[in-house]
């Protein structure tokens, strides 16, 4: 036995306090000694009563990790030649191991498929720490009833419920009439409770239209500057990504009709253009109808901050005029309640549903039955519908605060864009700036900008798109009227520099 095993093995650390016995903790921490290379096949460990006394512990508990590991083909022995390791182990003493841990390898490359899922262009921004000026995608928590939803979330745990095992894939069935009911008062949309089905989220539920819909290489519309996640689950399908610009009036349909016309899919926003904040024009949603339905392409409309309206009702959504049966709705929780809820919904065509609800048992059975379980009470006694009047009430506040403190103090700095709807504000720059450097000089300053030409395809000269917009996208639904204020002065103040 060498020194440097004994000084392995007495540096190991138990820990008697912890629920493990101590020969578990024992055994495991030599197995993986043994896995790591640091004591090689055939080395000889310390006498039981040698170890016993360096690591201050029973030799009955030595005995027993070593009659474990002999049990299980790490060590092997015999009376009066000493315990080794076993020879046969095909494992690498950890000299030539070293400095594989600093520079991690695959084992092999990802599958071409694989490929698709990960770099820039498949990057999602996340939420880190306490919301501050000016995020955006983010509805206000201070002002969500959490403690209707604890009372609500308590009365379904307090008695067991018969739901708990593997339940439809389609999602817990109250919830869903829950949900066709509200969508059909307040979004006009046209549904039976069998044509929705309950994703983790939005994302999933664009990844699981782009999954079933589409072939590797099939030709997909995506509007020009707009939502980086469909791009990112398109490519994942092996889509053919499309971009397609937008106007005044939304989504340029004579564009895409020019430029590629036999695409199988578009995806819209059309109630609130995202990042633009353009509300897409009767005349054009009718021609996008009927071009979907003259060719056959499915149209995925994603509504999702449709309830807030702050100059008038909600615009009906896509899918009420929908005669042929092209529409696929995508709805999210995560603006009207909260993004860390995930739960969102696919609206599809009825002959859509069976399959959208098997492609959904495949990704992951079904979503979370417990929020389920919550939501769909909180929408039946009308909490769901009084929460959406209350932060639309406060939105409206907040959102007049931002447009107040910027023609104060930033009035010849922005255009405004489109400021009627959603939980965000689009500004574009009267003067030549750069809005993504910007966003990195902001953030040790205590606020959070999105730039506008993030929105933008990465290579960007496409002939008919146009140049970028440079501008930032301001969220204001999740942020105090204080610190809405504060923001717009430390704005400014960088602005200035």
């Amino acid at each position: 036995m060498t020194m440097h095993l004994a000084q392995s093995l007495a540096s190991l650390q138990l820990d008697p306090t912890a629920s493990a016995p101590m020969f578990r903790q024992l055994y495991e921490a030599v197995k993986q000694t043994i896995l790591a290379g640091t004591i090689g096949p055939g080395m000889q460990l310390p006498p039981t009563r040698e170890l016993a006394s360096q690591l201050r512990v029973s030799r009955q508990t030595v005995l027993n990790a070593y009659a474990q590991l002999m049990a299980e083909g790490y060590l092997s022995g015999t009376v009066g030649r000493g315990t080794f390791v076993s020879a046969s182990l095909p494992i690498a003493p950890k000299s030539r191991l070293h400095g594989v841990a600093a520079r991690p390898q695959m084992l092999r490359p990802l599958s071409a498929r694989g490929q698709c899922f990960v770099g820039p262009q498949a990057v999602l921004n996340y939420h880190s720490g306490v919301p501050k000026a000016f995020r955006i995608g983010m509805p206000g928590l201070d002002v969500f009833p959490f403690d209707v939803w604890a009372r609500l979330e308590a009365r379904r745990w307090r008695h067991t419920p018969h739901e708990l095992g593997y339940g439809d894939a389609a999602g817990f069935h109250p919830l869903r009439e829950g949900l066709a009911a509200y969508l059909g008062a307040a979004r006009g949309v046209h549904c039976a409770p069998e044509q929705i089905i309950i994703t983790s989220g939005s994302q999933q539920a664009l990844f699981l239209i782009a999954s079933l819909l589409l072939s590797p290489g099939d030709a997909s519309w995506v509007e020009e500057p707009g939502y980086r996640g469909i791009n990112a689950s398109l490519r994942a399908a092996q889509a053919h990504v499309c971009h397609i610009p937008i106007d005044d009036e939304g989504l340029s349909v004579s564009f895409g009709a020019a430029m590629h016309p036999d695409a199988k899919l578009t995806y819209v926003t059309p109630s609130h253009q995202l990042p633009l904040g353009v509300t897409m024009s009767l005349q054009r949603r009718l021609e996008l109808l009927a071009w979907a339905a003259e060719k056959r392409m499915w149209v995925v409309e994603d509504d999702y901050d449709s309830e807030y309206r702050y100059t008038g009702p909600p615009i009906a959504s896509l899918q009420s005029l929908d005669k042929a049966g092209c529409v696929i709705y995508v709805g999210t929780l995560s603006k009207v309640l909260f993004p860390g809820l995930r739960l969102g919904y696919i609206v599809a065509p009825p002959a859509l549903a069976e399959a959208f609800a098997q492609g959904k048992a495949i990704l992951d059975r079904h979503t979370a039955i417990g929020p389920q379980m919550v939501l769909a009470d909180f929408i039946a006694e009308g909490h769901f519908s009084r929460h959406i009047k209350r932060t639309r009430e406060v939105y409206a506040e907040r959102r007049a605060t931002l447009l107040d403190a910027i023609a104060a103090h930033m009035p010849d700095e922005f255009h405004i864009g489109p400021a009627d709807a959603g939980l965000h504000l689009p500004v574009r720059f009267r003067r030549k700036r750069n809005d993504q450097m910007l966003t990195r000089t902001a953030l040790p300053h205590g606020i959070e900008l999105r730039a506008l030409s993030q929105f933008y395809n990465a290579d960007q000269e496409v002939a008919g798109l146009g140049s970028r917009v440079s501008g930032l996208l301001l969220g204001f639904a999740s942020i105090p009227e204080a610190e809405i204020k504060r923001g717009v002065s430390t704005l400014r103040g960088l602005l200035e520099k």
